[in-house]
């Protein structure tokens, strides 16, 4: 009699508990923080300006982000290996020049399309062969590819811009697929891709050990150079595909272009929560990360305020929003 009193009694609590088991719910606990902040600048510039909310504006913010939150991505993957990677805004640029390079060549776009990517991907390659095997901490190495592929983009344009009218390159760019921008398109792809390769593949279960334990992962037979290459491959990638988009978005090629972008990149990845410290993270999260960076550049403009100011006070909202997360994280725990 006592035992099944017991079973009936705890059931109740069963099913009233169930609903933290939804993946929904389980997102919006873990991301609480960062959901708050994102929340009350929208909100503030909501009240502030009388743009900020037309669907135009909207539209026009997440085509905005589409790169930097792609870029952010790739950066996800090497912070969570405890890496980094400071070369991405002039792979974006190499990855335009070669682009629109190869359409002046006569190259159909598919193939320049593709090239564009490609050579991110390579340079990623170059980054994460050199940190393996030449066992260069990633910020030097990453630094020095940063440099030299700047100066590859100038010198392959000769330090002016490089122009080429292509319908499907506009399309790409600035055309939409029903109401949806196609850049935005593509980037809630890319969200859907990095983190399935993330939560759900073996790949993603290996970064996640290295980053959390490099020691451990190494005696429990991972391939710890093989994962670091792979990561820099995609970080890689990712940032010739934003050059790409830059590109189609401009309709040509801009040896300056990206300059920065690493420094939204790492903002956007500490904003959704990874850790610098390795190992912890989601994909998720950094897709907020970039909504915030995102809805601050287009409210502050919107505002008229100073660029000046707005380096303080994106500063600003970046700590606060990371404490906020801190002190959730340490109440959970």
């Amino acid at each position: 009699m006592k035992a099944n009193y017991q079973r009936f009694s705890q059931a109740p609590l069963k099913k009233k508990d169930s609903w933290k088991k939804n993946p929904a719910v389980q997102y919006f606990i873990s991301n609480s923080g960062i959901l708050i902040a994102l929340l009350s600048l929208i909100v503030f510039f909501a009240l502030t300006t009388s743009t900020f909310m037309t669907t135009s504006n909207i539209l026009n913010v997440l085509r905005q982000i589409s790169i930097n939150a792609i870029i952010a991505f790739g950066m996800t993957f090497t912070i969570l290996i405890t890496g980094i990677d400071l070369s991405v805004g002039s792979l974006l640029a190499a990855s335009q020049v070669i682009t629109i390079g190869l359409l002046f060549m006569g190259v159909p776009i598919v193939p320049a399309l593709a090239g564009g990517v490609l050579i991110g991907g390579v340079l990623g390659l170059i980054n994460g062969f050199v940190i393996t095997k030449g066992k260069i901490p990633p910020f030097i190495v990453t630094l020095s590819m940063m440099i030299m592929a700047r100066g590859l983009s100038y010198v392959l344009t000769g330090g002016r811009p490089m122009s080429f009218n292509n319908d499907v390159l506009s399309f790409i760019g600035n055309g939409y697929i029903g109401p949806i921008p196609v850049p935005v398109i593509i980037m809630i792809i890319c969200l859907m891709l990095t983190s399935f390769l993330l939560n759900k593949t073996k790949f993603g279960r290996h970064v996640y050990a290295v980053g959390g334990n490099r020691e451990a992962a190494k005696f429990s037979g991972i391939r710890i150079s093989k994962i670091e290459m792979m990561v820099y491959t995609l970080s890689g990638l990712l940032a010739g595909l934003s050059g790409v988009i830059l590109a189609a978005r401009m309709s040509s090629a801009q040896p300056t272009s990206g300059s920065g972008f690493e420094l939204d990149a790492i903002a956007a990845v500490v904003l959704g929560g990874t850790s610098f410290s390795g190992g912890i993270g989601k994909i998720g999260g950094v897709f907020i990360g970039a909504l915030i960076i995102g809805v601050l550049n287009n409210g502050l403009n919107l505002l008229h305020v100073s660029s000046y100011w707005q380096m303080i006070i994106k500063g600003l909202v970046i700590v606060t929003a990371v404490y906020v997360d801190s002190l959730k994280k340490k109440k959970r725990r």
